[in-house]
């Protein structure tokens, strides 16, 4: 319970200045349409608008909205605090145009476009709500979880797309357990980048949308101070989502949830929907966790109740994205078993679509025709039995891009070329980004005969600690002109495909090395270059060289400090 927390009246936020970042149409439907809090019936806002008194505060007690307790609806309606001195950091362009909104009209009120997006004041027609959901964490029941510190302030339809906005860190919620419901600095930095970086790679992603800097302590493993990320999702209904009311034998409100999932996620379901939602997750999924691989990241927590229904990347917390090629790497030092090492991931996300196929299994059996509990277990093995060759064929679909095989598609690429190359990376701790982006290079240095330089590049950006590094660079040179170069022959590519790779293989990347400087920088009062990492990290991920007035990030595609290597997270934020 936060200190602040009394059993008295709830004081609400004052109403937001109308300007252009703070003036959104909402069309909520997930509140409308679903049971919530029986404790709290009604928005605190719409009752405050109906009693007119004058004041900012409502005949509730503020301990429903900000302590711990067990709710049997899934959300309740939230309140966000006041924040001391809140300060714009950083505006996603991108992110602003999905819900209508221009990033230049944050800053052209900066102050009051903090005020609004860190919950200090009220965006018009808000009435902020958390989600309830359970979830298996590293593999174990752990009953109600829910949205501790993070509040929807809306539903908001643009271009025909409907987005649910979120503020993390705004404050507790009625499931913020033992935590404060803030958020830190570091970890909201981390956040908000990471999700615009991942959609510049092409990983399905939730967005981000702005980050506020305040001068609320919080306290971690030391005191640090806060932050507000404001992020978007289609829908933040994650596989928790369906878990909690299944485990309490509500199958009225789990599929009452799969029914509002489908309506207005999937519309073009229309025969036996619920294997038909699962087969959907199972495949979104997929896709999902083989851009994972690909790309060299790493989610840190795989925990169900951090898993998009609709194939997100989504809570990025001790997340990493690799150095040295190594597949067993845990990102996550309060994960020491490994469970969501690296290599781990696609086994676990297999794991936990199973998780969300045992609530989804009573629907399926009452929906079957004839129905029996043997025809379900059949349809249900069936959709995840589907997971390994869809997550297979998106790897391999996005590999061969990666290394330049665009034209011609052979069922044996990825055991041929792309884990032979892979397995010669993990033996010498090769730099993985750093190793596929030099890929670009190897056509034209296959047609120019300067393959030795790139190979030397690739053994100077390798930790070779258990590795002959001469017979390495040997095997290395063997496989470039034994089996990637002949392999290229096929496509009949020139050399110009590296121009083309360098589309599919990033030069700059938010590894944790990264991303710790950005937070260095931050914390000595350099707050502008958030903004402008975003930008190299989106626009100019791909690029050869940092953009003007970026010198200092050049040295982001470079060698690994001694520091950096390897670094990991917690799962404190």
């Amino acid at each position: 319970m936060s200190h602040a927390t009394t059993y008295g009246r709830t004081v609400l936020r004052a109403p937001a200045k109308a300007t252009e970042c703070t003036t959104l149409a909402w069309s909520n439907t997930f509140t409308r349409e679903l049971p919530g809090d029986a404790a709290v019936e009604e928005a605190p806002y719409a009752i405050l608008e109906k009693e007119k008194s004058g004041e900012q505060t409502v005949d509730i007690p503020e301990v429903l909205f900000r302590a711990s307790r067990e709710v049997r609806g899934l959300w309740s309606w939230a309140v966000a605090e006041q924040h001391e001195n809140p300060q714009l950091v950083s505006v996603s362009p991108s992110g602003a145009q999905l819900v209508g909104l221009s990033a230049s009209a944050f800053w052209r009120d900066a102050d009051t476009a903090a005020m609004a997006w860190s919950g200090s004041t009220r965006l018009a027609g808000s009435n902020m709500w958390a989600h309830n959901y359970g979830g298996h964490q590293f593999g174990i029941w752990a009953g109600q979880l829910g949205d501790g510190r993070a509040m929807s302030l809306g539903e908001t339809v643009h271009n025909s797309c409907r987005w649910e906005v979120q503020l993390k860190g705004a404050g507790p919620t009625p499931y913020v357990r033992m935590a404060d419901g803030y958020a830190v600095r570091r970890s909201s930095i981390r956040e908000y980048l990471a999700a615009e970086h991942m959609h510049a790679l092409g990983v399905p992603t939730a967005r981000s949308l702005s980050l506020v800097f305040t001068d609320r302590e919080v306290v971690r493993e030391e005191r640090e101070r806060g932050a507000v990320v404001a992020r978007l999702a289609p829908s933040w209904v994650r596989f928790g989502s369906f878990e909690l009311p299944a485990s309490r034998a509500d199958h009225v409100t789990t599929k009452q949830l799969a029914d509002y999932v489908i309506r207005h996620h999937y519309p073009d379901i229309t025969h036996n929907p619920y294997i038909q939602l699962l087969e959907r997750a199972v495949a979104s999924t997929a896709q999902m966790v083989a851009r994972w691989q690909a790309v060299g990241f790493c989610h840190g927590v795989m925990n169900t109740d951090y898993m998009s229904l609709l194939g997100l990347t989504i809570d990025y917390g001790p997340f990493a994205f690799l150095d040295a090629y190594d597949p067993d790497f845990i990102c996550n030092h309060s994960d020491p078993s490994g469970r969501y090492a690296f290599n781990e991931q696609p086994r676990v996300a297999l794991w936990n679509l199973t998780r969300l196929a045992a609530p989804l299994a009573a629907l399926i059996n009452q929906s079957a025709d004839p129905s029996g509990s043997e025809q379900t277990v059949n349809v249900i093995t069936d959709a995840l039995n589907a997971f390994g060759p869809q997550f297979s064929a998106e790897y391999a679909r996005v590999m061969r891009r990666k290394f330049g095989l665009f034209a011609v598609a052979r069922d044996d690429d990825v055991d041929v070329v792309v884990q032979p190359f892979l397995d010669l990376l993990a033996e010498a701790g090769t730099d993985y980004a750093f190793a596929m982006r030099t890929l670009c290079s190897v056509p034209e240095a296959l047609s120019s005969n300067t393959l030795d330089a790139v190979v030397d590049g690739l053994a100077l950006r390798s930790q070779t600690i258990a590795c002959d590094v001469t017979a390495w660079k040997r095997r290395v040179s063997e496989y470039f002109t034994t089996v990637y170069g002949p392999r290229l022959e096929r496509e009949s590519a020139d050399a110009t495909v590296g121009e083309r790779m360098k589309r599919e293989n990033p030069n700059f990347v938010l590894r944790n090395w990264v991303a710790q400087d950005i937070i260095a920088r931050a914390d000595k009062g350099d707050f502008a270059w958030v903004d402008q990492v975003l930008k190299l990290l989106t626009v100019h991920a791909f690029d050869d060289h940092a953009p003007a007035g970026m010198e200092d990030a050049e040295k982001y595609a470079g060698p690994v400090p001694d520091w950096g290597e390897g670094l990991q997270c917690s799962c404190s934020s």
